[in-house]
């Protein structure tokens, strides 16, 4: 600890913290909360939000000669925010915009930039920003006093670092110096400076690479001594993945160094990878905060975690990622071949990140974070690597890791995340020696998918976890716009549905309005000359009358199905229903064909061995498109894993057994699965619907089939109706003669149904919280047997914000009797009160049972 006066605490800003009057004002109470409690206060902080990149781009225009707008907006930009401040900064910032004037003169006139040039523009950012944030913190009363940090942070001396490396990505000592306490008490108790740079021993001015002001803040709390270094960025500290890509990503609230290390280094922005190892090697507490959020709790990294049980804390991807595999049948047991090639590394400055080995491969991922990479450097490190072995250089790759404690102690646990990588291309795995993460290398643009997927299967918090906190759809969501906007029905009529609970323990109950709405969207498609409802998502009586009032066909799957249709439905026409089995028996088809049904056939089974049902008949055909798609491979109708449909080398045979029964194949249908957003599904099931019409010639209607997906979550993506019919109108435009027909379910009834279920326990058990209630599996099967997420709210306490984490199951005596896993609900959740499952209304009574002997829960239209 420093011995020269009051300890110091390092607070670091960000650009995007630095850019605005708001968070300006932030930065001054949080400056005066510290200091009240004691300490002294540094703060470094970045360029304003947009100027590095601003700078890089002055650099180009100098080069040609064209820097005068350039600087001129960059001026701009800055006095523009000293306005907000209500500061004058012209006198403070016109000396550096000199300074920078002669740098673009001097490229101009020479046609080239040096990287010692390139570091002493870029280095303006910092330096002007700085400025305005001493002269807004005298503004608003606090006697900040300017430092520049070239004459504190000196950058090493590195034998292997080429020159670029020297000036654009410097490394400096970080060891305590009294000598600068002892200056920098005499400034007094708030001080200023800037980070990204520093000073090299020429006192040229040189960076600390992209990111590096978090290493600026680290190096000065250690030069410090400080006894706490706060990181201050745009996100309440760091989360299981990217909260802004992954919104279930979890607050980590506590994490030890080298787990924070791991995390930073496998991809996450918000802390620069450098700056752990200065606080760790001096015990320098870190925080992680907010700026527009200064009272929301951080994450706290220190030198010894809470607990060292096997746990999963981060998924992260890296992007950017350049592979070099090196191929020689001779490395195998060639004394120095690695010594070799990684001694070229050395030579051009490259820093190696993942290594993979074999009898004649070498494998090595070259991390962007660490080195300055262009196609120049990597061109020139080929060559020299092409006189000892055989190169291939692969990129751009994604390294997607999964970061945690003892990750060797759930590899058992790793099953179900590694059929993930089933389809796609791995050129390297690699465990971590120190057993904090397992990370895989993969084509880059298959990165955030499998982040996403990986954290939803891996990161799972634990009862009274002090690692995992709230996720951020929590944490920010009860002040979203977009659930402002558009609240879900049920918010609005709470009062009445809690009072249809008063002497119930269970009960679906759908929304005639939310119905309706969703039909009149599905009618208003100018491409689609029909709609039926695919009535297996819900019978209900009521809905299927209301479906038909307001113009939507009915699609069955079974006789029982068109059977209960026609008795419930006041006017319905059997020669209307389209009727869709498998499998079924040949008395079904029979009977459907009597009574004049719409019959689709999904195998060549029914024209081989039953030609005669079929003669004279009119019959679609079900095609598999070859591709399922969906949120779980239950719901991928199409593929060869899929039972349905014929397959496209099968529709030869197919058009000549409808030929010789005498059948007329008037419909081409085809249904790739359920739950789908991507307007591209039913485009492509067009065409390759219209790729057989010369095959079956008297073909007048494709049948896109359903699978239109709906929000699994408030907020959620939806699907683009206005898209998907402008779409569709392209496709009709070359479709002379074609009707286009589809048959969603879920998308009409999923949003306007809810499930109500009455807390009847409530239990702890060693990591686990479990809230029970009144109804499980038996009557809602969906997060069982596809895994589906539904929101789950305590209906009784919606406006608690107080929130636990706690498992939601049922009374049904199986392990998999659960309605939803890891949920936020209100630490006063009590025996008595009311759960909402929310987007129940599809397949959730529909597919109820009465196992156990348990009633399912009853059926309510409002």
């Amino acid at each position: 600890m420093s011995t020269n006066g009051p300890a110091w605490v390092v607070l670091k800003f960000g650009g995007t913290s630095v850019s605005s009057e708001p968070n300006w004002r932030s930065i001054a109470a949080t400056a005066r909360d510290r200091l009240a409690g004691g300490a002294s206060v540094l703060i470094v902080h970045s360029a304003l939000s947009g100027v590095t990149d601003r700078l890089e781009k002055l650099l180009a225009a100098a080069l040609r000669g064209e820097h005068a707008a350039a600087l001129a907006e960059l001026s701009q930009k800055h006095l523009d925010l000293a306005g907000h401040l209500e500061i004058d900064a012209d006198a403070a910032l016109r000396p550096w915009f000199a300074g920078l004037q002669r740098l673009c003169d001097a490229i101009a006139q020479r046609g080239s930039v040096d990287d010692r040039t390139r570091a002493a523009v870029m280095a303006h950012g910092e330096l002007l920003a700085t400025e305005l944030g001493a002269l807004y913190l005298a503004h608003v009363g606090l006697d900040a006093v300017w430092l520049d940090a070239r004459t504190v942070l000196h950058a090493e001396v590195r034998v292997a670092a080429t020159e670029r490396a020297s000036y654009l990505s410097a490394t400096c000592d970080f060891k305590p110096d009294a000598a600068v306490q002892q200056r920098l008490a005499a400034l007094g108790r708030l001080v200023i400076t800037q980070g990204f740079i520093a000073s090299d021993a020429a006192g040229d001015t040189v960076l600390l690479g992209r990111g590096g002001s978090d290493t600026s803040g680290a190096y000065f709390a250690a030069i410090l001594a400080a006894s706490r270094l706060e990181i201050w960025t745009d996100v309440p500290g760091m989360f299981s993945a990217n909260p802004r890509a992954t919104p279930s990503a979890r607050q980590l609230l506590e994490l030890s160094y080298d787990e924070a290390q791991e995390i930073a280094t496998a991809g996450a922005k918000v802390l620069h990878p450098r700056c752990i190892l200065p606080a760790r090697q001096y015990r320098i507490p870190l925080h992680v905060f907010a700026t527009q959020a200064p009272s929301m709790r951080g994450t706290q990294i220190v030198a010894a975690p809470s607990s060292d049980a096997a746990q999963v804390k981060a998924v992260c991807v890296k992007k950017g990622v350049t592979l070099v595999s090196l191929d020689s049948p001779g490395m195998w047991h060639q004394v120095g071949f690695l010594a070799d090639a990684f001694q070229i590394f050395k030579q051009h400055g490259l820093s190696v990140d993942l290594v993979s080995t074999s009898e004649t491969n070498v494998t090595v991922s070259l991390d962007p974070q660490a080195n300055t990479l262009d196609g120049r450097a990597v061109e020139a490190l080929e060559r020299d690597l092409a006189d000892l072995c055989g190169v291939k250089v692969i990129g751009p790759c994604a390294s997607v890791s999964v970061v945690g404690r003892n990750i060797r102690g759930i590899l058992h646990k790793l099953g179900d995340a590694l059929e993930l990588f089933a389809e796609q291309k791995i050129y390297l795995v690699s465990q971590a020696a120190n057993d904090l993460n397992l990370t895989f290398v993969v084509d880059e643009e298959q990165g955030d998918r499998l982040v996403d997927e990986l954290h939803a299967l891996l990161v799972r918090p634990v009862h009274d976890d002090q690692v995992l906190g709230p996720t951020w759809e929590q944490l920010f969501k009860p002040v979203s716009a977009a659930a402002r906007a558009n609240p879900p029905w049920w918010q609005s009529k709470r009062s009445a549905l809690l009072g249809l609970m008063t002497e119930r323990d269970a009960a679906y109950v759908y929304d005639a309005a939310t119905v309706r709405t969703r039909c009149t969207e599905l009618r208003a498609l100018k491409a689609v000359a029909r709609v039926s409802y695919a009535m297996k998502a819900n019978p209900h009586p009521g809905l299927l009358q209301l479906v038909h009032e307001q113009g939507l066909g009915i699609e069955c799957v079974s006789r029982g199905e068109v059977e209960h249709a026609l008795a419930h439905v006041s006017g319905l026409d059997a020669r209307t229903i389209l009727y869709t089995p498998n499998f079924a028996a040949r008395d079904e088809y029979r009977w459907a064909l009597e009574r004049q049904l719409h019959v689709t056939l999904d195998n060549l089974h029914p024209l081989r061995e039953w030609p005669e049902l079929f003669r004279g008949k009119d019959v679609f055909v079900r095609i598999d498109p070859g591709v399922g798609r969906g949120h779980h491979q239950h719901v991928r109708t199409g593929g060869e894993r899929s039972k349905f449909g014929i397959v496209l080398a099968e529709t030869d045979e197919l058009a000549a057994l409808a030929t010789a029964a005498g059948a007329r194949v008037v419909g081409l249908h085809a249904h790739a699965g359920s739950g789908i957003l991507d307007i591209d599904n039913w485009v492509e099931t067009a065409d390759v619907l219209a790729s057989l019409r010369g095959r079956f010639p008297q073909a007048r209607i494709f049948d896109l089939g359903g699978g239109l997906g709906v929000p699994d979550r408030q907020g959620g993506r939806a699907l683009d109706l206005s898209a998907l019919d402008a779409a569709l109108q392209s496709v009709r435009a070359g479709l002379d003669g074609i009707e286009l027909w589809l048959e969603p379910g879920r998308y009409v009834v999923a949003e306007a149904g809810v499930l109500l279920a009455r807390v009847t326990q409530l239990k702890a058990k060693g990591g686990s919280a479990y809230v029970g209630i009144a109804t499980g599996m038996n009557s809602l099967i969906r997060p069982a047997l596809y895994g589906a997420h539904h929101d789950i709210v305590n209906l009784s306490r919606l406006d608690d914000t107080a929130l636990g984490v706690f498992d939601v199951v049922g009374p049904i005596c199986e392990s998999g009797d659960f309605l939803g896993h890891d949920r936020a609900l209100p630490q006063a959740t009590r025996e008595g009160d009311v759960l909402l499952i929310a987007t129940a209304g599809a397949y959730g009574a529909a597919m109820a049972s009465h196992y156990n002997l348990r009633d399912p829960a009853v059926e309510i239209l409002i």
